[in-house]
């Protein structure tokens, strides 16, 4: 039988509520209901929806001009300023599994793997193994610092809304399983000197509300998602300084409300490839009135971050998604590039930075684009203290002719079309190995965070996401294929030159860096056929998992106390 704290313990830390506070033990409920009761257990669960920084001391170095870069024979760890951080990331729902433990209740994503199944690639297996009690993992991580951590799958997490609030609000219960978890986890990290940067939402909705009024799609959402913010804050901010509301939001939103690629699925009937399957939705409306919704959520939550006494000193911001985008038209070309980055990225980030959509939008979509009250743009005006940024390739940009308003959709209201190769297939942008999953572009990286520093104000940037994906296809458990990932190490190496070259020379002010992924994981609709991880996960052998050549790179290249040499380094043209 679960057992949950009364939902009327205002904003007490579980560690200050006495034996006196009422509990509501739950026996019985109607079997007509979406909540339901698990058998109570150990819990034992990964990476929330974490980032896992290596510790350092301190911010990076910075002298009046911008960042101070040391000189090194090698591209190493040595050769970013001192403070710089560097770590790998997981998230929940993709790695967790353990559906039925800990009182967690049921999210918006295990509603969608049931109710369009064929949309997610092997999802049987994900079904079969994802709903299985709880799956150890065991990874050893040798990431620049001698640590050894256990990991534990389960399911939705960043920290996971149904595990904290199982029914969505705290009135309804809270999971002391649940909130001691994340204590136990965070306290962990702590004593191997891994910061944790955490992510409050990380696409996993509580079933409940999301049936209850439509989960972001409904106003209502903003006063639920705000007390769950705020719980969070209170209950760990004493010990996790880094925070982050929301992970890709322009994702979240047009693949879920536009082009029905991702959960909730809500699209209309004309829209290509998910149009057929969508039973609900109205493209070119839903999204703009999630991401609406989900801004003015932002917001409030991070004016109740910057109100919790235990949170004096920390950071908060939003981890955004965008592409780096060229031109394929000369003439033209740069008003092609801003259009489609405001569409994809200014769609969030101008509002946290400035107030208010861009003008490009507002200019688009007229009617149908939401407006924010004076008091909300007043909120959102610098509610952000960075900007994350989750950058895997680049794509040629042209602009498209004049769309059918009878159809409307994201992709017609931005004017743009792009691919990784021009219009004709003659020219692609950077490399694409057959089995790589997105083309490979390093200087889209370079680009990308040059252009925030010059269109935003020079913000504070962390790379919370970048990777390297592959489909191995037949060969997807030859081991000898699999963990001989040298494409992904080459990626890598090739994104930290860039990144780099971003710091040292065009003086960006990126103060860390993340893998995606530790491991290989439930990657959304393509469920376990792309593997993104640095260490290799055999999902047919027992979750066996092996350390791929690009984790041992990784662990040559995090040492510290490289030799540094006070000439020109060199680097740049070994890569």
């Amino acid at each position: 039988i679960c057992v949950y704290y009364n939902g009327d313990i205002s904003l007490l830390p579980i560690d200050s509520i006495n034996n006196s506070v009422p509990l509501i033990v739950l026996k019985r409920l109607p079997r007509n209901t979406l909540v339901r009761l698990y058998k109570r257990s150990t819990m034992k669960i990964p990476l929330l929806g974490l980032l896992l920084l290596l510790s350092l001391v301190g911010s990076p170095t910075r002298a009046e001009e911008g960042p101070v870069c040391p000189k090194t024979e090698t591209l190493s760890r040595a050769s970013f300023p001192e403070g710089f951080m560097f770590g790998t990331a997981t998230a929940s729902y993709q790695v967790e599994g353990a559906v039925n433990e800990g009182c967690r209740g049921p999210s918006l994503w295990d509603l969608y793997t049931k109710k369009f199944p064929p949309t997610v690639k092997n999802h049987n297996i994900y079904i079969s193994d994802l709903s299985l009690s709880i799956i150890y993992l065991s990874i050893s991580l040798s990431l620049s610092i001698s640590i050894y951590l256990s990991i534990f799958t389960t399911e939705p997490l960043s920290i996971a809304w149904p595990r904290i609030f199982p029914h969505g609000r705290m009135e309804k219960g809270i999971s002391k399983e649940g909130v001691q978890f994340y204590h136990d986890l965070i306290d962990e990290l702590l004593k191997n000197d891994i910061t944790p940067l955490v992510t409050v939402f990380h696409w996993d909705m509580p079933a409940d509300l999301e049936d209850e009024y439509g989960g972001f799609l409904s106003e209502r959402v903003v006063p639920d998602f705000v007390e769950y913010a705020n719980f969070t804050f209170h209950e760990y901010g004493g010990k996790v300084k880094n925070w982050i509301t929301f992970n890709e939001p322009w994702v979240f939103s047009r693949s879920g409300y536009d082009t029905g690629k991702k959960a909730p699925g809500r699209c209309s009937p004309y829209i290509k490839d998910f149009g057929h399957l969508c039973q609900d939705g109205r493209s070119g409306f839903e999204a703009y009135v999630v991401s609406h919704n989900l801004l003015i959520s932002h917001a409030e939550a991070v004016d109740a971050f910057r109100k919790c006494e235990k949170c004096k000193g920390g950071k908060i911001g939003i981890a955004h998604s965008p592409a780096w985008f060229e031109p394929e038209d000369v003439e033209g070309g740069q008003r092609t590039v801003d259009r489609v980055l405001d569409f994809i990225m200014g769609w969030h980030l101008d509002p946290t930075t400035y107030g208010d959509y861009p003008q490009s939008m507002k200019d688009a979509v007229g009617a149908r684009l939401p407006k924010f009250t004076k008091a909300q743009k007043a909120k959102l005006k610098g509610s952000a203290d960075f900007v994350g940024i989750n950058y895997y390739s680049s794509f040629y940009a042209k602009a498209s002719e004049k769309p059918d308003y009878r159809q409307p959709s994201w992709a017609t209201d931005s004017l743009v079309e792009f691919e990784p190769k021009t219009v004709d297939g003659s020219v692609k942008i950077g490399s694409q190995p057959s089995t790589a999953k997105m083309a490979v572009y390093a200087a889209g990286l370079r680009k990308l965070v040059k252009y925030i520093k010059d269109r935003y104000g020079n913000p504070e940037i962390i790379i919370t996401e970048n990777g390297y994906g592959e489909d191995l296809g037949e060969k997807d458990t030859d081991h000898s294929v699999a963990l001989n990932d040298h494409n992904r190490k080459y990626y890598h190496q090739r994104h930290l030159l860039a990144l780099h070259q971003a710091i040292c020379e065009d003086k960006v002010n990126v103060t860390s860096y993340f893998v995606w992924s530790l491991m290989d994981n439930f990657e959304w609709q393509d469920g376990y056929t792309a593997r993104f991880g640095l260490y290799y996960i055999d999902f047919k052998n027992n979750l066996t998992r092996m350390e791929k050549e690009s984790a041992k790179w990784f662990t040559e290249f995090l040492k510290p106390g490289l030799k540094q040499k006070s000439s020109k380094s060199t680097f740049s043209e070994e890569l």
